[in-house]
C-alpha cells in the first residue's frame, strides 16, 4: 500500500500537470483548425475527424484504462499513457499527411485514456483527509484551467510559430512527467484478481460505436452502443471481479456527479466551440485574439480555484457544487440574453467573469463527489467514470446542437439558439444537483 503522504511534493506536480496537459491539447485544436486544414488540405468533413479521432480512443478507453491501474499497478499503466501520449504527439506535429495526422491523434486519444484516470486514482492513493480534499479541489480546477487555457496558448501558437507547435511542446513535457515519475511515483498495491476481458471488450466497443454514432449523427450506431451497454450492465452485475463494479452507483452523490459532469461537458464544449466562430467571423478576431478572447474565464477560474479549498472548509462540498452550478448557469443565461452584435464585451467578455467562477466552484466539487466513499480497490474504477462523463459529454451535447443549428445562416440568431441549448444543459445539471443533494444518503 502506497504510504499516504504529509506534504503535496512533488508527486501532486506530477498529478496536476500530466492532467492540465492532455486537457490543454484537447482545446488547442479549436483556435488552430483553419491553420491545419489550410495546412494539410482538408475539407470540413475530414477536418472534424481530427477532434472525432481523439475523442473516440479517449472515451474508449477510460474504463479498461481505469481499472487496468487497480489491476496491474498505476505507476506502471501511468507511464505507459506518458509514452503513448508523448510519442504521438511527436508524430502529429511532424506530419504531412491528413491521415496519418487522424491515426496518431486517435493514438494519442489512448494515451490520454490512461492519463486521466490514473491521475486521479494517484491522488487518492497519496493523499487522504484534509489533503485530499484540497488536492481534489486542485485537481478539479485544473479541468476548467487546463481546458481554457488551451484555447489561448492554441490561439498564440498558431499564430506566432505553427499549429504543429501546440502539439510538439508536448513532447518535452511528457519527457520531463516520464524521468519525474520514475524517481518520485511509488508502485501501488495491485489486486490479485481474474481480469474482465469480456467487460473490456464490451466497454471499448459501446463507446466507440456511441461516440462514433453521436459525431456522424447515425441513430443506428447509437442504438447498437445502447445495446451493448445493457449487455454491458447485465454482464458487469453477474461477475464478482468486473470491470465497472456496479456498487459504484449505488451511492447517490457519486450517481448524480457523474451526469452532472456529463451536463457540464454538454455545455461547456459546445461553448468553447461556438465562441471562436463568433470572434473570428462576427468581430474578426484573429486565431490569436479569440484565444485572448477567453482570457476573463481563465483568470477568474484561476482564481476561484486558489479560493475554492477555504470555501468549501467553510460551506461544504454540496453547498459549493450548488453555487458553482448556479452562478455557471447565471453567466450562460446573461451571454444568451445579450444580442451579439453589441459587441465582444457585453456579449462574451463580462459574463466570461461569472462563467469562469462557477466553473471554477463546480468541477472540484463533482470530482469530489466522483470519488466520494469508494476504496482503495475501486479507485481506479471511479476515477474512470468521472473521466468517461467528462469526455462522453462534450461529443454529445455538441452533436445534439449541430443538429438543430446547422442549417441557420445568420450568425446572431446562430450564437443565440446554441446559447439556449448551453443554458438549458447548464440548468438541467442545476436541478440534478438539487436533487442530489436531497436525496443524499
Amino acid at each position: 500500500m502506497t504510504k499516504k503522504a504529509n506534504k503535496f511534493g512533488v508527486v501532486l506536480f506530477i498529478i496536476l500537470f500530466s492532467y492540465f496537459l492532455i486537457l490543454m491539447d484537447n482545446s488547442i485544436i479549436f483556435t488552430s483548425t483553419v491553420k491545419i486544414a489550410q495546412d494539410l488540405h482538408m475539407d470540413q468533413v475530414t477536418l472534424s475527424w481530427i477532434s472525432n479521432a481523439y475523442t473516440i480512443t479517449f472515451g474508449s478507453f477510460l474504463l479498461l484504462a481505469g481499472r487496468l491501474g487497480d489491476l496491474i499497478g498505476r505507476k506502471m499503466i501511468f507511464m505507459i499513457g506518458l509514452l503513448i501520449f508523448g510519442l504521438s504527439s511527436m508524430m502529429i506535429g511532424l506530419t504531412d499527411s491528413a491521415l496519418m495526422m487522424m491515426i496518431f491523434r486517435a493514438i494519442q486519444g489512448i494515451g490520454s485514456a490512461i492519463i486521466a484516470p490514473t491521475s486521479l486514482a494517484l491522488l487518492m492513493d497519496y493523499y487522504e483527509g484534509q489533503m485530499r480534499m484540497r488536492a481534489i479541489s486542485y485537481y478539479g480546477a485544473t479541468a476548467g484551467i487546463g481546458s481554457s487555457f488551451g484555447l489561448l496558448l492554441g490561439g498564440w501558437l498558431t499564430s506566432a510559430i505553427s499549429w504543429r507547435a501546440g502539439f510538439l511542446i508536448n513532447v518535452p513535457f511528457a519527457a520531463f512527467l516520464l524521468i519525474l515519475t520514475l524517481f518520485k511515483i511509488e508502485n501501488t498495491t495491485t489486486i490479485k484478481r481474474q481480469i474482465d476481458y469480456v467487460g473490456a471488450i464490451l466497454s471499448v466497443l459501446m463507446a466507440a460505436i456511441f461516440v462514433y454514432g453521436i459525431t456522424s449523427n447515425n441513430l443506428m450506431l447509437i442504438i447498437i452502443s445502447l445495446i451493448i451497454a445493457g449487455g454491458f450492465v447485465y454482464y458487469e452485475n453477474k461477475i464478482s471481479y468486473a470491470l465497472i463494479p456496479m456498487s459504484l452507483f449505488n451511492n447517490r452523490i457519486r450517481s448524480g456527479s457523474y451526469i452532472v459532469r456529463f451536463l457540464f461537458m454538454m455545455a461547456m464544449l459546445t461553448y468553447w466551440f461556438i465562441l471562436p466562430q463568433i470572434m473570428q467571423n462576427m468581430y474578426h478576431f484573429t486565431p490569436l485574439q479569440s484565444g485572448m478572447g477567453f482570457l476573463p474565464l481563465t483568470i477568474v477560474n484561476f482564481l476561484a480555484a486558489l479560493y475554492l479549498p477555504r470555501l468549501t472548509n467553510k460551506l461544504g462540498n454540496k453547498k459549493v457544487m450548488l453555487l458553482g452550478q448556479s452562478i455557471l448557469l447565471l453567466g450562460m443565461v446573461i451571454s444568451l440574453l445579450i444580442d451579439p452584435k453589441a459587441g465582444y464585451l457585453l456579449t462574451m467578455g463580462l459574463p466570461m467573469i461569472l462563467i469562469g467562477l462557477g466553473q471554477g466552484w463546480l468541477l472540484a466539487p463533482l470530482t469530489a463527489a466522483g470519488v466520494t466513499d469508494v476504496s482503495a480497490e475501486q479507485a481506479g474504477a471511479a476515477s474512470g467514470m468521472t473521466n468517461v462523463a467528462h469526455q462522453l459529454g462534450g461529443p454529445v451535447g455538441l452533436s445534439i446542437v449541430v443538429m438543430f443549428s446547422s442549417s441557420i445562416t445568420d450568425m446572431s440568431q446562430y450564437y443565440q439558439v446554441v446559447m439556449a441549448f448551453i443554458s438549458v444543459f447548464s440548468l438541467i445539471g442545476l436541478l440534478i444537483i438539487i436533487l442530489m443533494n436531497k436525496n443524499k444518503k
